[in-house]
């Protein structure tokens, strides 16, 4: 995989508005032989889009949810919908290499996910559905690169925390004209929060949600930004979620608020969050949730370039903290038993020349006491000292480990050393922490750095700090990693100017990041 575009897919990017808002490049498809909706579907079946996930290097997910009102319950019949799908190797659908009918049920939402394999390595592909003869918009995709593939370069945009009622998705608009090979989010697609005529715009509905259709709602509101559509036509995602997708702060199956919600309540909020999750994200059948329970750890490679190690830092953490002495408490984990041990196999078996771990959450410290003495986030790693201090010990084993977190709304770009407590400890890693696409809205910028920027004596691991929007580019070779702080410089209006606030690098090699 490349990050520099050919001419056909410069051609296709700036076509992309005109493919999303019809399908006028898919009214020579083939004639209508999936089998009708005994009842005819209402117009607008594909107002949520389509997008492709979690590429291999023969397959890729492809994703569509049929809703024609989505922001009520999504309008479709009570009835299971035949729904066709294609994938060709050019935009117009000239050469369809697979095809086939999924099955669109009412108990999932009416959402389709296609697993469709069978596809060649390191290649762009074209797809579509149709369901009862309304034609989808067309999206493009790719697949990973031959597993014994060592050479070319893999594009990353690194993205997390979108908050519909903070601003408008406007980095995507400049993600999309950057054309990364994958987009990797990291965590709260949505916000569980209440709806608020105090930013740009308004959530849905009355309250939090807490009911399925509640949920559904909501995704589908996010999933109405042309920003984040257009983005998601163009270029596979791997996501995983953190807390607001569900509830903030819950641990496990703790709620932020126990004494509010109940432990059966908080249960049945699980299992509708996680349901609407699902139905919503380009992922594998792998992650069918069951009840309050989903399976979001998962790995990717990308040839031997990459290896993505995709974490779960919600479900099986212990509860979180609020002290210094109980952050160190040795019995307390992020990731649990298992997910541990799978995460310390897949790092070190890995014949991939870097390491990747996507964690929702920040992995480097954050101390925010200024001078003597310390004072964490304990909703970050940082509240689990023990358990995050033997993980980057055990980076001293692992070939070249970046960490790709999000939740903080702010870029922080980070050394990842064994022992923060000692400033010449041994260096073992890099952190990128992505700044939020819109979470905070636009922050002013000076009095963050008056708060912060004294800070940085006492942790002097970080590289960057900056509370701009956006998200992180990232061009992976063997070489190293040339990344980009891409920012925009609002996010109250549906238009920004982009820029490059930083450019870093990690060698190959030596563990660490540098500015360039």
């Amino acid at each position: 995989m490349t990050g520099k575009a050919s001419p056909d897919r410069r051609r296709f990017l700036t076509a992309g508005a005109a493919v999303l808002g019809a399908a006028a490049s898919a009214q020579l498809w083939l004639p209508n032989t999936a089998r009708a909706a005994e009842i005819p579907l209402p117009d607008g079946v594909f107002s949520l889009g389509v997008a492709s996930g979690d590429p291999l290097q023969d397959g890729i997910v492809l994703w569509t949810r049929l809703a024609p009102d989505p922001l009520n319950g999504g309008g479709m019949p009570d009835s299971v919908v035949p729904v066709e799908w294609e994938v060709a190797e050019d935009e117009r659908f000239r050469k369809v290499v697979r095809k086939g009918t999924a099955q669109a049920r009412p108990e999932y939402g009416h959402s389709v996910h296609v697993d469709v394999r069978g596809l060649r390595p390191g290649r762009q592909y074209w797809y579509r559905f149709r369901a009862d003869g309304q034609l989808s918009p067309t999206g493009r995709t790719r697949t990973a690169p031959a597993w014994h593939s060592i050479r070319g370069n893999l594009r990353v945009a690194l993205a997390s925390c979108q908050n519909w009622q903070h601003g408008y998705f406007t980095p995507y608009a400049d993600m999309l004209s950057q054309d990364p090979d994958v987009v990797l989010f990291v965590g709260d697609y949505i916000y569980e929060s209440t709806p608020s005529s105090a930013g740009p715009r308004r959530h849905e509905g009355t309250g939090e949600p807490y009911t399925l259709t509640q949920y559904r709602n909501r995704y589908a509101q996010y999933r109405t930004d042309p920003d984040l559509a257009a983005m998601h036509a163009n270029a596979p995602f791997v996501v995983t979620f953190d807390d607001h997708e569900i509830d903030n702060d819950f641990a496990g199956e703790i709620p932020q608020d126990p004494a509010n919600q109940s432990h059966d309540a908080f249960v049945a909020r699980l299992t509708a969050g996680y349901q609407a999750y699902y139905e919503h994200m380009p992922v594998r059948a792998a992650a069918v949730p069951t009840g309050p329970h989903i399976q979001m750890y998962r790995r990717l490679n990308f040839g031997r370039l990459a290896r993505l190690n995709v974490l779960d830092t919600r479900q099986f953490r212990s509860d979180q903290v609020t002290s210094q002495a109980a952050a160190q408490d040795p019995s307390l984990t992020m990731l649990g038993a298992e997910q541990k041990e799978w995460l310390l196999d897949g790092l070190k078996d890995s014949p991939a020349r870097w390491n990747l771990i996507a964690s929702q959450i920040m992995m480097a410290e954050t101390d925010i006491l200024l001078g003597e003495g310390k004072q964490w986030f304990y909703d970050a790693w940082d509240g689990y000292q023990v358990e995050r201090n033997a993980l980057l010990d055990d980076f001293r084993s692992v070939r070249n480990p970046v960490v790709l977190s999000g939740d903080r709304h702010l870029t922080m770009i980070s050394d990842l050393k064994v022992d923060y407590a000692d400033p010449a400890s041994t260096v073992v890693g890099a952190e990128f922490v992505g700044t939020s696409i819109s979470s905070n809205g636009d922050q002013d910028q000076a009095a963050f750095h008056a708060q912060w920027d004294p800070l940085r004596a006492d942790n002097p691991h970080w590289k960057v700090i900056d509370a701009h929007r956006g998200y992180h580019l990232l061009d992976i070779s063997r070489e190293g990693i040339d990344a980009q702080v891409r920012v925009v410089d609002t996010v109250v209006t549906p238009q920004a100017t982009p820029s490059t606030l930083a450019r870093l690098r990690v060698d190959a090699g030596k563990p660490g990041v540098r500015v360039v």
